[in-house]
């Protein structure tokens, strides 16, 4: 049997056993965790997932979808890949590798919405960057080491901080105070020299009150995709001090990370000449007429975080949560840029040796930027009979300069200041809101969901852009000013028979999101972008048995004024991103579990979608700047959008001490515009991972040793999971006008292991 074959095999079992799938049902549990008297431990049949409920989390009777992910779920997989990565497996997420390898930049996509779509928080505080909106993972490497659940809402979710959520949530909670002292390391080591060392150290409780925990990790890896190398260092520490009903807990978080650019992608032509490996970035041609690549064309940044934490039990129904915080980020990122306009970076044009203006030239360039945020949650929580409630709010401070530099210019004749400045501005944004939500049992097992949500945005930007004016002979000038004022009711009936085998939920929410940073810089002054808003509808059935459990979850995303790219540029030649009147994403979720025997599981999934905007109009621009020409294109499917994917494992467990899971995930064909053109698109994949571990306890003054052996892409898939792409057209001799159309691809590696080894003391 060929490899395409098992493969084509595969997928079509997956997409089987997916459409008699569920998700996997919660069943509330008495159990307390004692380190946290307000939380709530529940448990998933057929795993031993357990989270804790806290402010903007899902329990078994919330009508939204959801999925959890523990630690120990986490650390089977956590061998240093970024946390995108190991969110992988669950329903409606794909993930995205520039390196290829899943070190280094990654990102994630739910429901084919993108990471400045998604709300992401730790501990309640906000992790969205507060200008684009996305979570720079590579920023905070290994935090999966010190993460003690994560919680994924699909759809808008509960009303929670932070980033708008027009695709998902995802709430992670760092680990919380070990009672007991420990002392681990975490080692692992595999393809492209890729590496993770990592040391935690926890003292325990000390006199009933005091503890400390403590992590450092080094990564690193040279990346499947050439010269695609990260370095990557991080920590986690926290002091903790417990009285009663009282909790308090200051920690920090962060890292830094040095990645060789590999952002720009290669064509499929490039890839054909130069090998799937090839990189464009930093490329150049040298004096003698040789091609080279710059050494330095790094991204370089440092961001470090500080949570301030107090939990107060008042009286037997009341719970409040309070935090402070702050994030500082600073960084820059080195570029060599070939022939460049010279005044667009504030540099004279000089006359060469021969007599000729040198207008263009070879230059280095740093682009920088300086960033601090601040702020603070508060909530209380009520717990009764009938009404479990909360109210809450937070505001938050974020305050980022932004600059240019230029380093270095190919045989410059004039006086160059060493790192020259050519642009530089400010943002700052305040970001406020206040939500209450009340669930209800009405009678039985019929409960109601009320939650509401008022949020404020302030936003300004003021200073000079990166982008040259030619209308004003300077760079573009920025004065925007910006504040919206957004109201996101949410309402459900969650049902449970009396078993707690069945449950069906229904639920409609309103969701609103204010345009990105770039979104602002790259329209024209009179030409602001709308905010967008979404109204989510969802449907779910779950059924939890002995050793199985199924579900299906049904959902509508209706979006007004969505932001999409359609090929039209400002007056300044910027991309540009337009409202549509009308999308949407629809589709159905499935999910099961079975586990017939104590020694073997089976998990599947899938997602089945409809993601479409309608009435699109394409613009495409004569050599990709002027004279622009419209298709309308009608209805359209949405970019980065499959019709389906699914995820499917199988889980053996021998004598309490071997493991073995053959994971595969399918995604089936996207497309990296929003025209619908087939040749600007990825194809569908299926690939397969192979993980083995021994894990023993039985070591004299060893708690634990564990070794595992991972085999990715098990059957050498060749695949793509990114890209991007662009048109243009140009006027032929005979007057006709002849489209062109252009893309690069995030190639992915191939076959490649990993090996990995835990010891705990």
């Amino acid at each position: 049997m060929s490899i395409t074959t098992f493969q084509r095999m595969t997928a079509a079992l997956i997409a089987c056993a997916a459409t008699t799938g569920g998700a996997a049902a919660a069943t509330v549990s008495d159990e307390k965790n004692t380190a946290d008297p307000d939380s709530i431990v529940f448990s998933v049949d057929l795993g031993e997932v357990e989270v804790t409920a806290a402010a903007g989390r899902a329990s078994a009777t919330t009508p939204v979808a959801f999925t959890n992910l523990t630690a120990k779920k986490i650390s089977e997989v956590n061998d240093g890949h970024d946390l995108p990565y190991l969110m992988q497996m669950t329903p409606g997420v794909i993930t995205t590798s520039d390196a290829g390898n899943g070190i280094g930049y990654t990102s994630m996509r739910v429901r084919g919405s993108d990471g400045s779509r998604i709300n992401v928080t730790a501990n309640g505080i906000p992790v969205n960057d507060a200008e684009s909106h996305n979570v720079y993972w590579v920023n905070m490497p290994d935090l999966a080491s010190s993460v003690r659940d994560v919680q994924i809402q699909r759809g808008v979710g509960l009303s929670t901080n932070g980033a708008g959520a027009f695709g998902a949530s995802v709430n992670m909670a760092t680990s919380i105070p070990s009672i007991d002292p420990y002392t681990a390391i975490d080692a692992s080591y595999g393809s492209y020299n890729s590496y993770k060392a990592t040391f935690r150290l926890g003292t325990g409780l000390i006199k009933d009150h005091w503890s400390a925990d403590f992590r450092l990790s080094k990564l690193g890896s040279d990346g499947y995709i050439e010269r695609a190398k990260s370095n990557l260092w991080s920590y986690f520490g926290q002091i903790a001090y417990e009285n009663g009903g009282t909790q308090v807990r200051f920690l920090s978080f962060g890292g830094k990370e040095k990645t060789y650019m590999a952002w720009d992608y290669a064509s499929a032509e490039e890839m054909e000449k130069y090998g799937r490996r090839y990189n464009p970035c930093g490329k150049y041609t040298d004096s003698e007429g040789n091609t080279a690549y710059y050494p330095d064309q790094n991204d370089n940044y440092s961001q470090y975080h500080f949570h301030l934490l107090l939990g107060q039990r008042l009286g037997s129904a009341w719970y409040m949560n309070a935090g402070l915080h702050y994030t500082k980020g600073g960084g820059y990122y080195e570029q060599y840029k070939t022939s460049r306009t010279l005044k667009e970076y504030g540099l004279t044009p000089w006359m060469d040796e021969e007599g000729n203006l040198v207008k263009k030239q070879d230059l280095v360039r740093l682009k920088n930027m300086d960033n601090g945020f601040g702020g603070g949650i508060l909530s209380f929580n009520y717990t009764g009979d009938r009404v479990e409630a909360v109210i809450g709010g937070a505001t938050n401070h974020f305050k980022g300069h932004h600059f240019g530099q230029v380093a270095w210019v190919r045989n410059y004749v004039g006086a160059i200041d060493p790192l020259q400045e050519y642009y530089r501005n400010t943002g700052e944004k305040t970001d406020a809101n206040v939500y209450a939500r009340a669930s209800v049992t009405i009678t039985g097992g019929l409960s109601a969901l009320a939650d509401v949500q008022y949020r404020y945005i302030g936003y300004t930007i003021d200073g000079t852009s990166d982008t040259y004016d030619y209308n004003t002979g300077d760079m573009q000038q920025l004065a925007i000013d910006r504040h919206y004022n957004f109201f996101n009711p949410k309402l459900g009936l969650n049902y449970m028979t009396s078993d707690g085998r069945n449950r069906i939920f229904a639920s409609w929410s309103v969701a609103h999101k204010e345009p990105t940073r770039d979104n602002f810089i790259d329209c024209d002054p009179d030409k602001f972008p709308h905010p967008e808003q979404m109204m989510d509808y969802e449907l779910g059935w779950q059924l939890t048995g002995q050793w199985f459990s199924l579900g299906a979850n049904l959902y509508i995303m209706d979006y007004k004024n969505q932001l999409v790219a359609t090929g039209q540029l400002s007056d300044t030649g910027n991309a540009i991103s337009v409202n549509v009147p009308s999308s949407y994403r629809s589709g159905i979720e499935l999910q099961g579990a079975l586990k017939p025997t104590g020694w073997f599981d089976w998990e599947v999934s899938a997602s089945l979608s409809r993601n479409r905007i309608k009435n699109f109009t394409e613009y495409i621009y004569e050599d990709e700047w002027t004279n622009p020409i419209t298709f309308d294109l009608g209805s359209t499917p949405i970019a980065f959008s499959p019709d389906f994917t699914a995820a499917n494992a199988f889980n053996f467990h021998f004598l309490k001490a071997f493991d073995a899971t053959l994971a595969t995930r399918y995604v089936s064909k996207q497309y990296l515009t929003n025209t619908g053109n087939d040749e600007q698109s990825l194809k569908g994949y299926c690939v397969s991972d192979l993980r083995l571990s021994y894990t023993t306890h039985s070591i004299p003054s060893v708690k634990e040793l564990r070794v595992g052996f991972t085999i990715y892409n098990l059957f050498n898939a060749t695949y793509e999971n990114n890209g991007y792409a662009g048109a243009g057209y140009y006027v032929d001799s005979d007057g006709s006008k002849v489209i062109y159309r252009y893309a690069g691809y995030a190639a992915q590696a191939p076959t490649n292991v990993m090996a990995s080894v835990t010891l705990k003391f």
